[in-house]
């Protein structure tokens, strides 16, 4: 029995773009959700911002328990980002770079869609519709209501969600493993330096210009042939702390930002965004690479541990100094010297740094074993996905439930045939 194919557009009641409003400075209007909001399909509360209107303006505009969350409006390789919203105690609206998808539960379970929207098969039904530009790519609601979506019966919806819900469940452990593992790097901080906003242990205050060294500029264009490196600020994980991303380009092809040289052992802070956490310790293999100029590159001077620098800025508290500093509404930002200005308290111990230099490289070393079982893990769940939207995942049940399911397709068809005439 094969599935019946239904447009994006049949199978959801609205689709709708986000309030595009000015984002208030406190807690005084209504949260909102905003790209950054959504991260690996969760939608975190953590990042929310706050609509500078007040309850009871805009209540059309609450989000609903079982709508979409959608990022039409972002990078090319993040459109598509979705989550699912499943109810918070207070009312919640979305920002304008997202859109929302009201399933109709007669057609589609909120969940069976979201999984759809995780999987290959949507991904590249997105591509020849994305709308590229300089900076950024976005896609219409008129062309995604266009997108085609395989339709299985209501009952197998719900043994797909089932089945998918279990694997999901593995990989979110697995994800909250490694928060878990994320908080070692502070604790380890802590201990050995103290919390530099109170400074328990006396050590002398200095500001972070003197505890690094000037770095090296490189115009990649000027040997056009050569191929290079480029890390952007696109290419560093802010949970993780670590460069995930590189773009091998032609020197003839690198951005006007791709001009610092980088060393093993550097420290790279995003100046962009600096809520975002985009700092990274530089791998030995990236060594006298290019990185942007997005970036305010650390590196330490003789005796000045690299391992503190890195530790220090995946502090919140460092965070927070830095965000602090930022500057513009939509695109906040810092400057160098904003970060290199900043007073903190060090010590001038050599051996000190030294040892904690070492702790750091050993729980990065764990770290990356870590993240190749996490690819895996992902990997695992991306041929499952693939497997459930070309049918096979659930063929056996819906052998054994034939009869059952009978009854069903008639009903469904006369939904979708309505749908066609209207």
């Amino acid at each position: 029995m094969k599935w019946n194919i239904a447009k994006l557009g049949q199978v959801t009641e609205r689709i709708r773009n986000g309030l595009n409003i000015s984002q208030a400075s406190d807690a005084g209007g209504l949260p909102i959700t905003r790209i950054e909001t959504i991260s690996n399909q969760v939608i975190d509360p953590g990042k929310f911002g706050f609509a500078g209107i007040q309850e009871g303006d805009k209540a059309d505009w609450y989000l609903k328990s079982g709508e979409i969350l959608f990022s039409h409006i972002n990078s090319e390789e993040r459109i598509g980002n979705s989550a699912l919203y499943e109810g918070i105690p207070y009312p919640l609206v979305h920002g304008m770079n997202l859109l929302s998808l009201t399933p109709d539960e007669t057609k589609i379970l909120p969940k069976f869609l979201l999984y759809f929207a995780r999987s290959m098969q949507f991904h590249q039904s997105l591509k020849p519709i994305i709308k590229r530009a300089v900076n950024q790519a976005s896609v219409s609601i008129g062309n995604l209501r266009t997108i085609d979506i395989p339709l299985p019966l209501l009952s197998e919806q719900r043994r797909i969600v089932e089945i998918l819900d279990q694997a999901d469940a593995l990989r979110k452990k697995r994800a909250e493993a490694d928060a878990k593992a994320a908080r070692i790097l502070p604790t380890l901080f802590y201990k050995m330096f103290g919390d530099p906003a109170t400074n328990p242990k006396g050590w002398p205050t200095v500001r972070i210009q003197d505890l690094v060294t000037s770095i090296e500029r490189r115009d990649p264009t000027l040997q056009p042939d050569n191929i290079f490196i480029y890390i952007d600020i696109a290419g560093v994980d802010g949970k993780t702390g670590i460069i995930v991303e590189m773009k091998e380009l032609l020197g003839a092809a690198a951005p006007s930002r791709a001009r610092q040289v980088i060393r093993e052992n550097d420290v790279i802070v995003s100046t962009v965004r600096p809520y975002l956490r985009a700092t990274a310790l530089v791998p030995k293999h990236l060594d006298n690479e290019i990185c942007s100029t997005g970036f305010c590159v650390l590196r330490a001077r003789k005796g000045r541990g690299f391992g503190f620098l890195y530790a220090l800025s995946r502090l919140q508290w460092f965070t927070d100094q830095i965000n602090a500093r930022a500057r513009g509404a939509s695109y906040p930002a810092v400057t160098d010297g904003d970060i290199l200005n900043l007073a903190i308290p060090c010590p001038d111990q050599t051996k000190t740094h030294e040892a904690f230099n070492a702790q750091v490289l050993g729980m990065l070393s764990l770290q990356k074993r870590r993240d190749t079982s996490a690819k895996a893990i992902q990997n695992l769940f991306a041929s499952l996905l693939h497997r459930t939207f070309t049918g096979d995942l659930t063929a056996k049940w819906r052998e054994a439930h034939i009869k059952e399911l009978l009854a069903e397709i008639e009903q469904q068809s006369k939904y979708l045939n309505q749908d066609q005439m209207v």
